[in-house]
């Protein structure tokens, strides 16, 4: 019988997620699975669970990897945190932003949105005008917003939100180990991310933290979480002391996420951060060199996600067409209102390298 997996071909991943795997990751994954409740895989989880409070600088307790990508993060810290009538304001930037205003108008949330061009970030001044304007229950924003490669001000808005009962919610999806990220320092409450782009692991688990604030939000709800499966409550029996069934965890892609984070200490988180920034330099020096233009402007751009205007005149798809077959190399096309305009490249995780940058414009220099 022919075996689809034998032809899965070597793809140098360079788009906007996922990014490559380390040997080492692979290899963890690939260790023998435990039951749920076994004795030792609680012992792993628990390791998980301190190495995610490290490199997210946090002190919660409730630090856990849900089961299910980022948008399983997303969609726990709303679905937790959200009753109906709540009045929530959502920073919009950017594709992702829409997705969080979504969200939130599910749960029946009264829904307040600024929104900036994409591209741009959020200005923390009329953030401010808002907040005096009128009163939230939570505010809400990404930090790196994939769809436009922005990086947002999240120390300066949580600043604002300091001493109040307002819940600050923030997705690290792009950014969580390739930019410093500070949870207490921001004064964040709800923070996700995901395992595909700056921790090298397969797409599975959303690393997710909740601070004693909103933990205490849960618990004094009017209503019952609407969703059985990210109800944190439940969760924390699972994760916290209690050790109860709740669902079955994905014990390998526990496994692989516990190899990543030792791989990021090992190497050292200023360093991995550097990584990040160095191979950024590089890929925009050799973009500009090639008379490509980059669509963020340089204060506001993330290192990890490098969003790149398409000279007119040419197919978009069609160039990550033939980089993908001829050359091997994704790269990502745009979302909303961008696609067909811009590309995304990642520089993300394993894949922020300087060599595996300039593949990627001997490439390019080839196709244009």
């Amino acid at each position: 019988m022919n075996n689809v997996l034998d032809h899965i071909e070597d793809i140098l991943l360079m788009g906007a997620g996922p990014s490559l795997v380390t040997p080492e990751v692979y290899s963890a994954l690939s260790r023998n699975t435990l039951g749920h409740l076994d004795p030792y895989l609680l012992t792993i989880d628990d390791e998980v669970k301190a190495l995610l409070r490290r490199i997210m600088n946090t002190n919660n307790d409730f630090t856990i990897p849900i089961s299910g990508t980022g948008s399983a993060g997303m969609e726990a810290c709303f679905v937790n945190l959200v009753e109906p009538g709540d009045r929530v304001l959502v920073l919009i930037n950017g594709f992702f932003g829409m997705r969080m205003h979504e969200v939130a108008s599910r749960l029946g949330a009264r829904v307040d949105t600024l929104e900036f061009p994409w591209g741009t970030p959020v200005v923390v001044e009329e953030v401010e005008k808002q907040i005096r304007r009128e009163s939230y229950k939570m505010v809400a924003v990404v930090h790196g917003e994939t769809s436009t490669g922005a990086r947002n001000p999240v120390a300066e808005i949580g600043s604002l939100l300091k001493g109040s009962d307002t819940l600050y919610i923030v997705d690290t999806v792009t950014t969580l180990g390739g930019i410093k990220c500070a949870m207490d320092e921001w004064n964040c409450d709800a923070l996700y991310s995901c395992t595909q782009k700056c921790l090298s692991c397969p797409p599975g688990l959303s690393p997710f933290s909740f601070s004693e604030k909103a933990m205490t939000t849960v618990k004094t709800r009017k209503t019952k979480v609407p969703n059985w499966y990210l109800d944190v409550g439940l969760l924390d029996d699972y994760w916290g002391s209690k050790r109860i069934y709740h669902h079955t965890v994905p014990a390998n892609m526990i496994y692989g996420l516990c190899q990543a984070l030792l791989l990021f200490f090992g190497e050292g988180p200023e360093k991995v951060y550097e990584r990040h920034m160095q191979a950024h330099l590089a890929l925009v020096a050799g973009l500009e060199e090639m008379g490509l233009e980059m669509f963020v402007e340089k204060p506001y751009r993330l290192p990890t996600l490098n969003v790149v205007s398409v000279p007119a005149g040419i197919d978009e798809a069609a160039v990550r067409r033939r980089l993908r077959k001829e050359f091997k190399i994704e790269i990502s096309g745009s979302l909303g209102s961008l696609a067909g305009k811009t590309w995304r490249i990642g520089m993300l995780g394993h894949t922020a390298r300087v060599e595996n940058v300039a593949r990627l414009l001997n490439t390019l220099r080839k196709v244009l």
